[in-house]
């Protein structure tokens, strides 16, 4: 099967694309270093010659919503309208859980991308995953003062990058799904006490102050909105373990 990648340079897309390489998939990375637009759609279509399903884990790094569904908004509907056109037959993008339960910029443009696809022409399948692990680590640098690290206080049940790459090449050898049962980690943690060990473990000396965020936003991290709440797949790997690595 040919695959290809939006955002295969990232954390998730290179998993995604070692996952399906593993497989005996062929791989076709879409990024802006590859000479793809996904913006514009500049350098697309040529890219999706061939291409039986396209594997959407393009992200943006800010919390406003104008900016988030601008770009989430504008990148599906560009390769949705460049799919349609080389005949690809299945869509699968990645989203996060909760992003109906907590109205955050960020969570607010991941929600419009899920309307644009299932609206689309494109079979599609959208998997729903929590944080990552890796993700205890980038809010170190989201606020910092000093040595002080400002990280949100919200519950989450951190998951695996590669977990979640091994899920999205599941999706896309299975066909399309729709809506897929939400990914999540093992366990439940404190998103401070995550980031307190990652410091720890590289043997910084960086405080982390733990700050309620204000609104519906931050009341519903606070209060489990971001976890799971059916039964669907775990992944294995726990943080411990995923730190120890």
């Amino acid at each position: 099967m040919r695959i290809a990648v939006a955002g295969v340079t990232g954390v998730v897309g290179s998993y995604v694309g070692q996952v399906a390489q593993q497989r005996g998939h062929e791989v076709v990375g879409l990024a802006r270093s590859l000479g793809v637009d996904l913006t514009t759609g500049a350098g697309l279509a040529e890219r999706l010659v061939g291409v039986d399903a396209v594997v959407d884990v393009t992200s943006i790094a800010t919390q406003r919503r104008r900016a988030a569904e601008a770009f989430f908004g504008g990148v599906t509907h560009t390769l949705l309208e460049a799919e349609h056109g080389a005949g690809v037959a299945h869509h699968v993008a990645l989203s996060i859980v909760g992003v109906d339960r907590v109205p955050a910029g960020y969570y607010q443009g991941k929600l419009l991308q899920e309307q644009v696809v299932a609206a689309g022409a494109v079979p599609w399948s959208i998997l729903r995953a929590t944080q990552f692990h890796e993700f205890a680590q980038q809010v170190l640098g989201f606020v910092r003062l000093g040595p002080l690290s400002l990280v949100p206080r919200m519950l989450s049940q951190p998951v695996a990058a590669v977990e979640v790459a091994q899920a999205l090449v599941d999706l896309v050898e299975a066909g399309p799904a729709g809506r897929a049962a939400d990914l999540a980690g093992p366990e439940v943690h404190q998103m401070a006490d995550l980031a307190r060990r990652v410091s720890r473990a590289q043997g910084t000396r960086r405080r982390v102050v733990p700050v309620r965020l204000p609104g519906a936003a931050g009341a519903a991290m606070r209060d489990g909105g971001l976890l799971p709440v059916a039964d669907g797949p775990r992944g294995d790997l726990t943080f411990d373990a995923w730190l120890a690595t």
